[in-house]
């Protein structure tokens, strides 16, 4: 959930900025399937009922819907802040494939945002000696923060190249045409009588 917090900053920077809100809708994705088919596959994932049954499978699901959305970020880099979305999806999924399919998180940033861990699959777990630990969650935000979870300094690009996404696509919107193929008519100059 850090990196909600992440998009609503840049919501904010870009209202700041004269943006329109309505221009995320304009904004030009390519790949959008594999995106939302990532986001599906770890929505059902984790949901109690199936992650009370997946097992083993578990930790093969949870790489390949991560591998999806990264290949559409990388798709997608032409953006401004996607290239530090990238790096950060990039330094996650490093995590998680050398750990076995799981995000190691820290005790310590468990006990911050006061989260126990359960017997069901999940995509966090404490591993004593984690391998790239500095890539793992090793942070939390403070319990007291509403939807608190533990991050990691992937998350933590994530949610800043997300913010810059979105401050961009709102502020350059007033301008410009977002992304490849926008609608947005041109209307040329007339310079003369016909």
């Amino acid at each position: 959930m850090f990196i909600l917090y992440g998009l609503l900053a840049g919501f904010a920077a870009g209202l700041a900025l004269g943006g329109r809100p309505g221009a995320l809708a304009e904004l030009r994705l390519r790949w959008i399937p594999l995106i939302l088919a990532g986001f599906v596959v770890q929505a059902i994932l984790f949901w109690g009922a199936v992650s009370d049954r997946v097992g083993a499978l578990g930790p093969m699901l949870y790489v390949g819907s991560t591998a999806l959305v990264f290949a559409a970020v990388l798709r997608n880099c032409r953006l401004p802040g996607l290239p530090l979305v990238a790096a950060g999806a990039a330094g996650n999924l490093a995590a998680i494939i050398a750990n076995g399919g799981y995000m190691p998180a820290s005790q310590g940033a468990l006990a911050a945002v006061g989260r126990v861990l359960t017997s069901t699959y999940s995509n966090s777990a404490v591993i004593a000696h984690p391998a790239l630990e500095p890539l793992t969650d090793i942070f939390g935000l403070p319990r007291w923060i509403p939807l608190s979870n533990v991050f990691s300094i992937g998350d933590i690009c994530i949610a800043t190249g997300g913010a810059v996404v979105v401050a961009w696509a709102m502020w350059q919107s007033r301008t410009t045409p977002l992304g490849e193929g926008s609608s947005r008519p041109v209307v040329p100059e007339h310079t003369g009588n016909r």
